[in-house]
């Protein structure tokens, strides 16, 4: 059965440590998120975006997800940037048990308005909203910003007053995808402690995936060209946890460790055409970062229902 998001993030936030929230399009990137979490013993939230529903259906990630659930640690299922509200009925309905409603790109008062439309919507199922407050460019399937706007601390205790969110997602230097810094990464800390003390809810990071180096490097080695990357380092993350942040979100590790292994086996074994010699090893490989992940996020060891 799965979880309700608000449930997984509240035993988060009493515990002081971040749940890791993964993006899903397929069975094969659902069953390595799931395979950590049990190595793990970790509650884990899988997240599927509007393009992602667009490309599998939402009757297949459904089921994928509930036979995920089944295994015996908490798993909620999560829409994440949502800014249709057709998508948000349907996934209601469907049972999703977390939702995201993006308005961080429109205007404060049109933010909190559409936010607390979500809330409203969602309250009928008992699910909890997560909402966002500030933009942190880049771009993730349907979503993008040019330019990062930093959440105000201030604004962010209104925001969630006013909308009566579950979860609020913050803007500290993040970007959505595999380029997040020209430079060094560092994040803003004393935004986020400055934020926590005026926000008592579970306080959510977008765009943090690590982009490691190895990923990068095996990927090229066998004919992918990503330029130069640059992710979170894992010591950023762990103290954004330390701060505050009980849910982060990843995807382009993900994806990262899908390409690398997937290339490496059509190179290395051009004679293969089964699929499943061909998905296996990618699907070990996006386990081996979700363990990884879930080791700096601190959830390990945190699955009791």
């Amino acid at each position: 059965m799965l979880t309700k998001l608000q449930t997984i993030l509240k035993k988060a936030l009493r515990g002081h440590y971040a749940v890791g929230a993964f993006n899903i399009n397929n069975m094969e990137i659902c069953q390595a998120v799931i395979r950590a979490a049990v190595e793990k013993k970790s509650p884990v939230i899988i997240q599927t975006s509007e393009g992602a529903i667009s490309y599998a259906g939402l009757d297949y990630l459904k089921c994928i997800a509930e036979t995920a659930a089944k295994q015996k640690v908490p798993v909620a299922l999560h829409l994440d940037h949502g800014r249709d509200v057709s998508t948000v009925k349907k996934c209601l309905k469907a049972g999703w048990t977390g939702i995201m409603w993006d308005g961080s790109h429109l205007p404060w008062k049109d933010n909190v308005k559409t936010t607390k439309k979500a809330v409203k919507l969602s309250e009928k199922y008992g699910v909890g909203v997560e909402g966002e407050l500030g933009t942190i460019g880049g771009a993730e399937d349907k979503v993008s910003a040019r330019e990062i706007i930093y959440t105000d601390p201030d604004s962010a205790k209104e925001f969630v007053e006013k909308t009566g969110i579950s979860a609020l997602a913050v803007a500290i230097g993040t970007s959505h995808g595999a380029y997040k810094f020209s430079g060094k990464a560092k994040l803003d800390i004393h935004r986020l402690k400055e934020i926590r003390k005026r926000v008592k809810i579970p306080l959510v990071l977008h765009g943090a995936s690590g982009v490691p180096h190895w990923l990068i490097t095996q990927a090229a080695r066998y004919g992918a060209q990503l330029g130069k990357p640059e992710g979170v380092p894992d010591e950023q993350i762990r103290l954004a946890v330390k701060e505050g942040i009980n849910k982060i979100n990843t995807d382009t590790d993900l994806r990262l460790a899908f390409d690398a292994a997937v290339r490496k086996t059509l190179k290395e074994k051009p004679e293969d055409f089964d699929p499943r010699h061909i998905l296996g090893p990618a699907r070990d490989l996006m386990q081996k970062v979700a363990e990884h992940r879930m080791d700096v996020f601190g959830c390990a060891g945190k699955a009791k229902r």
